[in-house]
């Protein structure tokens, strides 16, 4: 399956007996059977004389025919055969009154539960807020990365007023969920300019300068073990020399780390 946003691969994740497809190159995240449900609804769409849609065509008229057979072997019974015979008037008026009664307390019931669903949260809204805070606990999402996925047409499908609301209601410590995050990247063996450019990419986490800052400043980190990790996965999974791992490794297009944790990880590779 294919990321809408970057048409990458994504991975398929479980969180609370709930399935997310998460993209690793723009590390978007969908509610899988909302990703499934709309490209499906988008190729049935691009297939209006498709086999299904002609199914379900002769299905609805053999429907009719049946239908119609069967009213006719029924027949419609006599208008004779009916009685037409009027109830006493005394019984009628009763009747009447009754039913009057009935159609008012129906109209005043319905007017309170009406009152009573102004008076509360929309239903909406609480959900908004509850899923809101199931990705703050659970994924250490940013308040943008949330919103965001709130109202995604891959993800959560709320209203920008729902999803708003919901944002506007959490209790979330936003520097602690970029320092969780960041101890996330820091266990990828990630350097400190990097997991800062991740937590605060339009393409990654979406948190403010502040939170990332915050977060790499207070992550305990080895930033030399982290350069000298990644220099074994160079050398082993890519067979690159000694200078071509050095170069990688302070890149800014590549690891982003310091000269000396190079030199330091470059200095213990065996």
């Amino acid at each position: 399956m294919k990321c809408p946003n970057c048409n990458n691969d994504v991975f398929i994740k479980e969180l609370n007996d709930k399935k997310y497809a998460v993209c690793n190159s723009c590390k978007k995240i969908y509610d899988l059977d909302k990703l499934i449900a709309i490209r499906s609804k988008k190729i049935m769409q691009n297939d209006t004389f498709g086999p299904s849609k002609i199914v379900i065509s002769i299905l609805a008229s053999s429907l009719i025919i049946v239908i119609a057979v069967i009213a006719a072997l029924l027949g419609t019974p006599a208008e004779s055969s009916v009685s037409h015979t009027a109830p006493p008037k005394d019984i009628a008026e009763t009747s009447s009154v009754k039913k009057t009664k009935s159609r008012k307390s129906t109209t005043d019931r319905s007017d309170s539960e009406v009152t009573a669903k102004d008076e509360n949260i929309p239903k909406e809204f609480q959900s908004a807020v509850n899923s809101a805070a199931n990705y703050s606990n659970i994924m250490h999402m940013s308040k943008t990365g949330i919103y965001n996925q709130l109202t995604s047409e891959y993800g959560d499908q709320f209203s920008a007023e729902a999803a708003q609301y919901a944002i506007d209601h959490i209790n979330v410590d936003w520097n602690e969920n970029a320092l969780q995050k960041a101890r996330d990247y820091c266990d990828m063996y990630m350097s400190k300019a990097g997991i800062y450019d991740q937590l605060i990419s339009e393409y990654g986490e979406q948190f403010t300068p502040e939170e990332a800052q915050y977060a790499v400043d207070h992550v305990q980190a080895n930033w030399n073990g982290n350069a000298l990790q990644k220099a074994k996965n160079y050398q082993d999974e890519m067979n690159m020399s000694p200078a071509a791992i050095r170069d990688q490794l302070i890149s800014e297009y590549g690891e982003q780390f310091t000269p000396e944790e190079a030199d330091y990880a470059i200095s213990n590779l065996h």
